[in-house]
């Protein structure tokens, strides 16, 4: 269907054409001195549909080409580059940032609703400063913490490396090292951040890199604030001998009115408390796991009430602060009690049968190889145990005399002791 030349006219005015593209530091490379390529209209925006200006350059040596992927107008609104569509103050995915600030998208998704939304953007946009994002971003108030934490704070060139070779791969590549692709194993298929698209880059849903950023954001240590809202004291840990009440007051006097300061040097801690429960909250929330006083990393933690501290019994599991403390992984659990042992029962070490005599009994071996075994009634005697005509057993240990130690070599019976004893005294 033609279009009248008035309507063409109007379009093309919406047609983007500018002298620089709108990167991040790590998509730019590390390159100061870059070329780049300009094509005028040369590809339509991924995201709004619209001809836009493309920049390609090489961000390095060893480097995959990169060239813009959406136009300027959908990279202010949302704030992002235009090739990897990350946050350029972050360095963050849209969804990871949007969630962090507590924003919510409203970018339409049908065809005629988009173009709306987008010329009324680029009229804000043209109203506006430039300095600041405009929307819903330009709206937030405040940054997260879970994005200061989250956040990138040096370039990731990596990211630019070339694309894994796929004639490599199934091993018939025959460039060699001429090859301008890498020559290594590619990852498991079913890894969801190989499957990734910019259209849900661009609108914070189903992004498999924001997923992981904000399970990694999930586990990371947090401090609550107690229930008790008559608790306005901070706990402050490891403070050793160089932090005093007043490097504590220079740093605490910015969130709110302090009652009063108190230092236990024995524990080497500190009690601030504050004189409202939203001083205490916002000190808290801004000193958590980033406080660095002289040097020194500092504890933060809630302090308990007078009630909770005045009880005597406190459960497993709970530090002395009042903290939760989660079980350590790996470490086995409690043994069980031994068997009770009956006194009056004989130990029986050697597993023999309860029903024979705990004398020792004579057992008969067989005669060695190539030696008949004698006649009968002139082998040796057998005897029973506890017979009349048994030979007297020796006593026990305990009922010896002292001195009187009994060795099988010094029985004067054994084969070949007169011999030895007279040919140790002929020596």
């Amino acid at each position: 269907m033609a279009t009248s030349l008035g309507s063409n006219t109007y379009n093309r005015q919406n047609w983007e054409d500018a002298d620089f593209p709108i990167l991040c530091q790590t998509c730019l490379g590390e390159n100061p001195y870059i070329r780049m390529t300009k094509e005028k209209y040369g590809k339509e925006c991924k995201i709004c549909a619209r001809p836009f200006t493309v920049f390609r350059w090489c961000p390095g040596t060893l480097m995959r080409f990169k060239k813009t992927e959406v136009c300027q107008t959908c990279s202010k609104m949302k704030n992002v580059c235009q090739t990897c569509l990350l946050d350029l103050e972050y360095g963050l995915p849209i969804q990871v940032r949007d969630t962090g600030l507590a924003i919510k998208d409203e970018v339409p998704r049908s065809d005629v609703n988009k173009e709306y939304y987008t010329q009324n953007m680029e009229r804000e946009i043209a109203n506006s400063e430039g300095t600041r994002p405009v929307g819903q971003l330009g709206k937030a108030t405040s940054s997260s913490d879970m994005l200061l934490k989250l956040a990138r704070t040096t370039p990731y060139y990596k990211r630019n490396r070339p694309h894994i070779c796929s004639f490599w791969v199934k091993g018939e590549c025959k460039r060699g090292e001429e090859c301008p692709y890498r020559h290594e194993k590619p990852t498991d298929p079913d890894d969801p951040l190989a499957d990734q698209n910019i259209k849900d880059r661009y609108y914070g849903i189903n992004d498999p890199v924001a997923d992981k950023l904000l399970k990694r954001a999930s586990t990371m240590p947090r401090l609550d604030p107690p229930e008790d809202k008559s608790i306005t004291t901070l706990y402050i840990g490891g403070l050793g001998d160089t932090v005093t009440d007043g490097d504590l007051k220079s740093h605490f006097y910015q969130f709110g009115e302090i009652r009063t300061i108190t230092i236990v040097q024995r524990q080497q801690c500190a009690f601030i408390q504050f004189a409202t429960r939203q001083a205490a909250e916002m000190a808290a929330e801004k000193s958590f796991n980033k406080l660095i006083i002289n040097g020194r990393r500092l504890t933060v933690k809630w302090g308990r009430s007078q009630a909770a501290r005045g009880k005597e019994g406190i459960k497993d599991g709970v530090s002395e602060m009042g903290t939760r403390l989660d079980p350590v992984p790996g470490l086995p659990g409690a043994l069980p009690p031994p068997p009770a042992l009956d006194e009056e029962a004989p130990a029986n070490y050697f597993n023999l049968d309860p029903s024979t005599s705990p004398a020792v009994m004579n057992i008969t071996l067989p005669p060695p190889p190539g030696i008949n075994p004698p006649p009968p009634g002139f082998g040796p005697p057998m005897f029973h145990p506890m017979g009349p005509m048994a030979p007297p057993m020796p006593p026990p240990m305990s009922m010896r005399p002292p001195g009187q130690i009994h060795y099988p070599s010094q029985d004067p019976q054994r084969m070949g002791a007169h011999a030895a004893h007279g040919s140790r005294h002929g020596d």
